[in-house]
């Protein structure tokens, strides 16, 4: 399209304004310079009187790209006060003004040139575009300091009917893209694009000169004077205040109900005053349970301090006993020395003695030679003797007899008592050795007597404990051979008579609810290989029987006390019966690798299900088949999550701190396969039977062996007793102390001779019997210091075994004391471990005189108790939450109430105030509408009047062309087109009287209207606009302005 440009014309006001003509700037075909020539548009300003400084808000210039069906039109750059835009029919002026209202944000349907905003983008193209510069100076300049002297509107409407904007600065700088802040800047501005005295389109224009209504009249001032909207913001107000009412009405009821929401959370939150209670109690046991645990680790190494000590003291004693016996064995080895220094002596002294008396034996076989020289003296003497002849012969031969005989006699009998003395000493230290060994055999008996009858007791008591295991294993073997045909039996002999007579009671109507049991008889497993740790856990709930109510547990007693024989009966446990099972998503332990005990079982009641989740936590235990993993999870750093205690297969009990071994090996009714049970109990029961036989014949050894080592300890008692040594000492004394046989005297047949020799034969015979003697008390006191050695020798060995037995005895008694110390000093970490944990339970430490295993099962109950509560209840930070909201949510709801009331109250006030002030401004605006009129008639000579109806809503307008009587007005009905539109022109600047806005548009205000009208309709336009400088008008005509 053409690109033009605008000039201003000459600079006296009354002179016409000479036209500016656009050229175009681009080059075109020959074929469509009509049509260019057909859609020239001039731009008309007229200058104002003197130099004036319009407000802010006022249009600067125009430019439109594809917009309807133009492709370039502009820029176009208006006045500060009077422009009029001139051209022919389709040559684009009403494209100006729709261009002005859709960037300004009006609507499609505002500018009555189409229904949407499609509709303006030229046909093959893309998008439109439209650029208005708006000023911005003066004190209502928008954000002056960010936009500078202009703001620059660009609007781009794609083919979709998308429409965005970009506010930009006199520099061109993007301030935003969002409407808000057009609709801000419009807001400032005072710019009303869809109020037909700012803009009056054609299609306006022309609906207004054909309305023939007063009605449209009366709304067209409505609209114009911004009155309408005041009214539909009055009537929209109402209508709000009436939704209000209704919403207070309805928020009444709401109130009560949230009241009485309110009061029933109130009363739940008080009601978890006990629940409290309970949880602080929970919370002094866990103190408690932390700090007697500590007291059961005190507990245990206390006997341990005790033993250690005791032990110590004992390692005294049994070193003094050491000391003792280690003198005693020094003594026995100083008296052993001494005595054998003694037999030393005695034996050097009687070497001495032998020495000399085979000195004396040498001197007496040379007296016997003496003595023999002497008699054969004697003998030659008397031969001389014939006489005596044969007494010589028969004396020497009796002589020489007697030698023989006592030389042999002598030798043989002194050769066979050496020989005798030496086998008597000989018997005698061997039989010393053997009283040594009887002494020592006689200890072994003695001590493997005492060790027989200690084991025989402990196999004794071991008997009595296989036997009882026998004759439990006898029972369950009966029970489990009766359970074959009813499974019942194995929860007790009586139960499936139980079990009929609540079947009959119930159907007899007993009950109001039939009771479940037993409750193990309701479940199952889905691992069979942890039925025992199953059992362990649940114990005697396994043959437990629940009811609904009280009434029904009193009838099921009566039931049990009639069925059951007198003893321990199966537990009743009394709750109330649920169709659901407990949600335990909460509280439940949620391990990847392991399940809890509710995840282990089948059971299809849940009021079974239910009965063990309040009685036993189920939820909450894991079942870990390794008990080294089980460990290893639960006192680990980071044990699982609301887990209480885990159960191994064998039915080890884990918790974090400790550990509890299970009570029996196996499961008695949770098993699976009854035959493998029994073949089981029948297969352990032989074994016992074969132990039962091993431990008699044991038995019956440990009898044999203790009478023949009882026979063999008498016979060595009586053996020492009657032991020879005693006599064969004796005897050997006897042999000492014999006396070698002396040899006859011979009578000298030399009396001198004789008698000389036979003195000096007495005084050695006397020597020799001397130095025998000596020689045999000699011999005795060596024999008696042999013994007394012996008997030392003896004393050493005793005193040496005894020292060894002691030092062996302390040894084992100091690798007892380190053993102690040992476990002492890991009760001590456990200790301080417990201490260090309770600690943080509690810091202060309290004294507590109850069990752990007490502690653990109150903290247990109460904790089934306290969940219980809570699941009828709720959570507790549930009902917290709940009794806050309901609160929170009444005080919300009755300070909207109150807000709501005091509003509708105020609301009331100031629509009151508001209405006086709206039928008064109303009045106002129709008394200067009707004057501003009434002049701009009299201009020309008319005269007329206007009516207002505000009742009916109605506005006539009656004009009397030229100078008439007043009863002569006639309804603008009857005046002819150019009349028709002068007065419309005067209707309008009667309207702009009374309005405000930055600039005013009128599109084709001239139609119809003659020369002489639309001369005077253009004089008074401008006469107004003269008036108002500060305002631009912008005058859209298809008409020559020559």
């Amino acid at each position: 399209m053409s690109k033009r440009k605008s000039s201003s014309a000459g600079d006296k006001p009354h002179k016409r304004a000479k036209p500016v003509e656009e050229e175009d700037a681009n080059d075109h075909d020959s074929d469509q310079e009509d049509h260019l020539r057909r859609e020239q548009v001039l731009i008309m300003v007229v200058p104002s009187a003197g130099e004036v400084v319009s407000d802010a808000g006022i249009v600067e210039s125009i430019t439109l790209k594809n917009f309807m069906c133009h492709s370039l039109l502009g820029p176009f750059t208006f006045g500060s006060n009077v422009n009029f835009v001139v051209g022919n029919n389709g040559s684009g002026k009403s494209a100006v003004l729709t261009a002005l209202i859709v960037a300004l944000g009006g609507n499609a349907q505002a500018t009555n040139r189409g229904s949407s905003l499609k509709g303006f983008v030229k046909e093959g193209e893309s998008s439109a575009d439209v650029s208005i510069t708006l000023r911005n100076k003066g004190r209502d300049a928008y954000k002056p300091d960010v936009y500078g002297t202009a703001i620059v509107v660009d609007l781009r409407i794609t083919r979709e009917g998308l429409r965005t904007y970009k506010l930009k600065s006199k520099s061109g700088l993007l301030v935003s893209n969002k409407k808000e802040e057009l609709l801000s800047i419009l807001d400032n501005f005072n710019i009303q694009v869809n109020n037909p005295v700012s803009v009056l389109t054609q299609e306006m224009s022309k609906y207004f000169l054909h309305s023939k209504g007063e009605g449209d009249k009366y709304k067209f001032f409505m609209k114009a004077t911004q009155l309408d909207q005041m009214r539909e913001d009055f009537v929209y107000i109402k209508t709000t205040k009436h939704l209000t009412e209704d919403k207070v009405e309805q928020h009444s009821e709401c109130l009560k109900d949230l009241k009485r929401k309110y009061l029933e959370k109130e009363d739940r939150y008080k009601s978890l005053a006990s629940l409290d209670e309970m949880h602080t109690k929970l919370e002094e046991l866990q103190k408690q349970m932390a700090w007697a645990l500590v007291a059961e680790v005190e507990k245990e190494s206390e006997p341990m301090k005790e033993k250690l000590q005791s032990d110590r003291r004992s390692t005294e004693k049994f070193d003094e006993k050491v000391e003792e016996w280690k003198k005693k064995v020094e003594e026995a080895e100083r008296k052993q020395k001494q005595s054998q220094e003694q037999v030393d002596g005695i034996t050097q002294q009687l070497s001495e003695l032998q020495s000399r008396c085979s000195v004396l034996k040498a001197e007496v076989q040379k007296r016997n030679a003496t003595f023999k020289s002497s008699e054969i003296t004697v003998h030659r003497c008397k031969a001389n003797l014939r006489d005596l002849e044969k007494d010589k012969v028969q004396l020497s031969s009796r002589i020489n007899d007697l030698k023989l005989s006592i030389s042999q006699t002598t030798g043989v009998e002194s050769q066979a008592r050496m020989e005798q003395i030496q086998r008597i000493q000989a018997e005698l230290e061997s039989l010393t050795h053997h009283i040594s060994t009887l002494g020592q055999q006689i200890d072994q008996y003695q001590h493997a007597c005492s060790r027989a009858k200690e084991e025989q007791g402990k196999m004794r008591r071991e008997q009595e404990m296989l036997q009882r295991s026998v004759d439990a294993n006898r029972r369950n073997l009966q029970t489990m051979e009766s359970s074959r045909s009813n499974r019942l039996r194995r929860f007790g002999e009586h139960v499936p008579a139980l079990v009929n007579a609540i079947e009959e009671a119930y159907k007899k109507g007993q009950f109001k609810q039939k009771p479940r049991g037993p409750l193990g008889y309701h479940i199952s497993l889905k691992d069979p290989e942890m039925a025992l740790a199953v059992e362990s856990c649940l114990k005697g709930q396994l043959q437990a029987f629940t009811c609904d109510n009280h009434e029904d547990e009193r009838v099921l007693q009566g039931l049990m006390t009639r069925v059951l024989p007198r003893g321990r009966r199966p537990a009743i446990i009394t709750s109330s019966f649920l169709p659901r099972v407990h949600d335990t998503r909460k509280r439940a332990v949620n391990h990847p690798e392991y399940p809890s005990v509710l995840q282990a079982l089948e059971i299809e009641d849940p009021v079974v299900a239910n009965c063990l989740i309040d009685q036993k936590g189920i939820e909450s235990v894991l079942l870990i088949k390794n008990r080294t993993d089980a460990r290893r999870v639960m006192q680990g750093r980071n044990p699982p999550q609301n887990c209480s205690q885990a159960f191994s297969k064998e039915g080890d009990q884990i918790f974090t701190n400790r550990t509890y071994t299970a009570e029996q090996t196996r499961a008695n009714c949770l098993s699976g396969d009854v035959e493998e049970e029994i073949r089981h109990l029948q297969r352990e029961m032989e074994n016992q039977e074969a132990q039962a036989n091993r431990f008699r014949q044991q038995m019956k050894k440990l009898d044999e062996g203790i009478k023949q080592n009882e026979v063999l300890l008498r016979r060595t008692h009586i053996e020492q007793k009657t032991c020879k040594a005693t006599k064969l000492q004796l005897e050997l004394t006897d042999l000492n102390n014999v006396e070698e046989p002396q040899s006859e005297d011979l009578k000298p047949l030399h009396k001198a001779a004789y008698d000389t020799a036979e003195k000096e034969y007495k005084q050695h015979k006397e020597l020799i019997n001397t130095i025998a003697e000596e020689a045999d008390s000699k011999k005795v006191g060596i024999l008696v210091t042999q013994i007394y050695l012996s008997k030392t020798d003896q004393e050493v060995m005793r005193c040496k075994h005894h020292k060894k037995h002691y030092e062996e005895k302390r040894s084992a008694h100091l690798r007892n004391i380190q053993t102690l110390e040992a476990n002492l000093e890991s009760k001590e970490q456990e200790l301080q471990t417990s201490v260090a944990k309770a600690k943080k339970i509690s810091p202060e430490r309290l004294e507590v005189r109850r069990t752990a295993r007490s502690l653990d099962s109150e903290i247990s109950r109460l904790k089934v108790k306290i969940t219980t509560q809570q699941e009828q209840q709720g959570d507790r930070e549930e009902v917290v939450r709940q009794y806050h909201e309901a609160l929170e949510n009444y005080k919300n709801m009755a300070q909207k109430m109150k807000n709501l009331n005091g509003f509708i109250k105020s609301l009331d006030n100031v629509m009151n105030h508001r209405l006086q002030v709206y039928a008064e401004l109303r009045r106002f605006l129709s008394a200067r509408c009707k004057y501003y009129f009434d002049s701009m008639l009299a201009q020309r000579g008319y005269t007329g009047s206007m009516t207002f109806d505000h009742k009916n809503e109605t506005l006539s307008i009656s004009v009397q062309p030229g100078q008439g009587n007043k009863a002569d007005l006639s309804d603008m009905r009857s005046l002819s087109g150019g009349e028709r539109s002068f007065s419309t022109v005067c209707f309008v600047l009667s309207l702009w009287a009374i309005t405000e806005a930055p600039f005013r548009c009128l599109d084709e205000f001239d139609v119809y209207m003659d020369m002489v009208n639309r001369r005077i309709s253009m004089d008074m336009m401008l006469k107004v606009a003269a008036g108002q400088r500060y305002r631009q008008f912008i005058f859209l005509t298809p008409q020559s302005m020559r």
